[in-house]
């Protein structure tokens, strides 16, 4: 099996809040990320896919392809955006990490789907910072 990665970068807001919480457990809890302005980062999503190259190409994926697929399914949908706020796929959930990297998933393993023979999503890691990421399997 062979894993072949793009790395993709967007800027984008959010706040973490649970509206049924007071205002003290939500600072409690998420600190400054509760931030009633909001507040940014530089993210960075890793998408990996894994298979047996083409016999034809040599390729688990064009990377070209690949690239092309992740920004139009979704950095233009996130990069300078709230998430909050802006983003469809993100109305009425938490803008953590760890839900929009599931939310991504969603949108991407099936269309990945369609432009390798072979292989499929992997996992996906999101930094959003550089110290702190999340991976997801899809599981």
């Amino acid at each position: 099996m062979v894993y072949v990665s793009r790395k993709e970068h967007f800027n984008a807001a959010h706040k973490l809040y649970n509206p049924n919480w007071s205002e003290e457990k939500n600072q409690e809890v998420f600190g400054p990320c509760a931030n009633a302005n909001w507040h940014g980062h530089n993210f960075e999503l890793i998408t990996t896919v894994k298979g047996l190259p083409d016999p034809d190409t040599g390729f688990v994926v064009d990377l070209k392809a690949l690239s092309v697929l992740i920004k139009n399914e979704v950095i233009e949908k996130l990069d300078h955006k709230n998430l909050n706020i802006d983003v469809d796929f993100m109305q009425g959930k938490m803008a953590s990490c760890e839900i929009l990297v599931m939310e991504i998933w969603k949108i991407l393993a099936p269309k990945v789907n369609e432009i390798t023979k072979e292989g499929g999503l992997h996992s996906l890691k999101l930094y959003e910072t550089p110290r702190n990421f999340v991976e997801y399997f899809g599981e």
